[in-house]
């Protein structure tokens, strides 16, 4: 087995994925880049030392299962790959309006591809010394804040959000699986990022990297079980 600690970034070929994986390349982490699009990863592996692609839609079992076969190690897994679903005016999704079909597919991205992913990681990740699996949430998936008036979470995203408040709840759930060994699973929420996600408007996607970045690389010792942006804990 290499000496070299090893990352998987999912959705890496661009944006807050690239940025994540570059930040952990920086680190003298050897980066495997997840993407659908093997062409866009190789050329994103490319602009980083010692990273490879690995082709991965997180919607399809053979291609995650084809995805860890080609890992001899793991030591960080970064589920990142996630969709919005159709939106309106200023990223709206009406609950009364929400069509069930594309509820389906944003929830089978960010919620079982996240579960997906970590399951067929789970035996390369048990033999590193420090694994580390961080699932990048959002702010939007706090229920806390969604139904606080005093705070302004956006607009309503009635298929975005609910995925991000599951995803958030299944964090918990890995973690408390996890208590007593050496795996530390946590959320980041990155913030608004400026990528075509978002119509580019956010902060950079470098900025917004530190977080996930700084949860795949705690001590031994850190929290497991939480959800974090730059300033710390941050509510459920």
């Amino acid at each position: 087995m290499s000496e070299m600690k090893t990352a998987l970034v999912t959705g890496a070929n661009k944006g807050l994925g690239y940025e994540i994986a570059a930040g952990l390349a920086a680190l003298g982490y050897r980066v495997a880049i997840g993407a659908r699009d093997r062409a866009r990863g190789e050329a994103a592996a490319k602009t980083l030392p010692g990273a490879f692609v690995v082709p991965l839609d997180v919607t399809d079992d053979r291609s995650v299962a084809e995805a860890a076969g080609m890992l001899d190690r793991l030591d960080v897994l970064v589920n990142n790959a996630g969709i919005s679903g159709e939106t309106g005016p200023g990223w709206a999704q009406d609950p009364t309006t929400l069509d069930l079909g594309m509820v389906r597919e944003v929830v089978e991205t960010n919620v079982y591809g996240v579960i997906r992913v970590t399951n067929a990681m789970l035996p390369l990740l048990r033999r590193s010394p420090q694994p580390r699996i961080v699932n990048v949430s959002s702010s939007v998936g706090s229920v806390t804040w969604q139904a606080d008036p005093a705070v302004d979470v956006g607009p309503i995203m009635a298929a975005y959000s609910p995925t991000k408040s599951y995803l958030n709840a299944v964090t918990v759930h890995y973690a408390r699986q996890f208590a007593g060994t050496n795996i530390l699973i946590n959320a980041a929420c990155p913030g608004l990022v400026a990528t075509d996600f978002t119509g580019f408007q956010g902060r950079p996607p470098r900025e917004a990297a530190a977080t996930p970045i700084r949860l795949a690389t705690l001590p031994d010792g850190g929290p497991t079980g939480s959800f974090q942006n730059d300033d710390g804990v941050i509510p459920w």
